[in-house]
């Protein structure tokens, strides 16, 4: 199993909005950065992700799972954009901040910390494991 991280803005797609498509999940479309699209072209169903609000709060809320490998993006008819269809799995019962990880030196190497602004990005075994505890679970 391989763990990924999904960004999105609150007020565009929330946590909650997620958790309401229930075990059907969604597409994650409207990426736009080839960078981010080959990863989702090597996601694998059952791989798990982090959910992370960005803009104003940056933490990470809630576990997702990969229910679809990549595909077409519904929302363009250009070819070259592809995604993934997540579905919420577990709420994290502290989310945790980017502030958080970035004073964590053994987060340091983390995408995250490293490109804060790519949308879609991988996280080691390691890096899941120890966010995983700083967010309770």
């Amino acid at each position: 199993m391989a763990y990924w991280l999904f960004k999105s803005e609150p007020g565009a797609w929330s946590w909650e909005n997620q958790k309401a498509k229930g075990e059907a999940g969604e597409e994650w479309d409207g990426v736009r950065n080839y960078q981010a699209r080959n990863f989702m072209r090597d996601m694998k169903v059952g791989d798990r992700g982090f959910f992370y609000h960005s803009v104003d709060e940056k933490r990470i809320v809630g576990i997702v799972e990969v229910i679809a490998e990549a595909h077409p993006d519904s929302t363009t008819d250009d070819d070259r954009w592809e995604c993934v269809d997540i579905k919420a799995v577990a709420d994290m019962p502290e989310p945790v901040s980017l502030d958080d990880i970035k004073v964590d030196e053994r987060l340091a190497d983390m995408v995250l910390v490293k490109n804060s602004r790519l949308s879609v990005q991988p996280v080691s075994a390691k890096e899941w494991k120890i966010v995983c505890k700083l967010g309770g679970m």
